[in-house]
């Protein structure tokens, strides 16, 4: 999805969900990962972890994904946390860890959904690690792993799969792949922050975040369609061309017409 190389920093937490909210309680507009750290050692809620597995969590894991962007992603996560259901909650972390840490959001698009979408059933930790291996002779890691990383990689992309809902949970080398649809607030959310981002209409559709969610360009566009039923956005195409009006101008505006329950 992009050009960054691959990197064994997804092991800082992997999905880390339950942390990420405590932590969201804790942070606050202008904090950075260290300030972050300080707060949290200082909180006692984090009690059972080293002060070093703390730091690695918060300035390896939680920054990376949520303190980008003058901490934009955190600001909306601890808007919304309260509103949104824990699956609503997840895919959006999903998407902002992928963000961070281009090796999951490729696997997930590679080989969870090829997997997928082929019928199958399971995914084991070797074909993880079949995938790191091809990653590393392509070039896409700064420099070789050793078996025992690729394997600590492995499990992972396997792992982090699982705490957002792609594979089953536990402890297992081989995991049941688990239906994955994204949420239409998810939806609304991502579009709003595509357009944000200065993409034009077709480029919303044709991002290709949304292969994350096993979505190709008409299927994005069915989703925006129904995203119009329910009032989020107004979609309009014709000719292979795509017009949407976006009724909230602001990430911000849209954030709290969400935490207020009005969508």
């Amino acid at each position: 999805m992009t050009t960054k190389a691959y990197t064994t920093q997804l092991g800082a937490g992997l999905g880390m969900i339950d942390e990420t909210r405590l932590l969201l309680d804790l942070w606050q507009p202008g904090m950075n990962g260290t300030d972050l750290y300080r707060t949290a050692l200082a909180s006692g809620h984090f009690s059972t972890q080293s002060a070093r597995r703390l730091h690695d969590m918060i300035t390896v894991g939680f920054a990376p994904r949520y303190l980008v962007n003058q901490g934009a992603p955190a600001k909306l996560l601890q808007t919304l946390k309260a509103e949104l259901a824990r699956k609503e909650f997840e895919q959006l972390l999903f998407i902002y860890t992928c963000r961070a840490h281009v090796i999951l959001a490729d696997f997930v698009c590679q080989v969870y959904w090829s997997a997928y979408t082929a019928g199958r059933e399971v995914l084991s930790n070797e074909e993880a690690q079949a995938f790191v291996i091809t990653a590393i002779r392509d070039g896409k890691t700064t420099t070789p792993w050793s078996d025992h990383m690729i394997r600590r990689v492995a499990s992972y992309l396997t792992g982090c799969c699982a705490d957002f809902g792609l594979l089953e949970q536990g402890t297992k080398r081989v995991r049941k792949i688990l239906p994955y649809r994204i949420e239409p607030r998810v939806a609304t959310i991502l579009s709003y922050d595509l357009h944000f981002a200065g993409h034009g209409d077709n480029q919303v559709v044709h991002d290709p975040e949304w292969a994350l969610f096993g979505l190709d360009p008409p299927d994005v566009l069915n989703e925006l369609k129904q995203l119009t039923l329910k009032g989020f956005l107004i979609v309009q195409a014709a000719g292979g061309v795509v017009r949407i009006s976006w009724p909230y101008k602001t990430m911000e505006e849209l954030t709290h017409v969400l935490a207020d329950g009005e969508l």
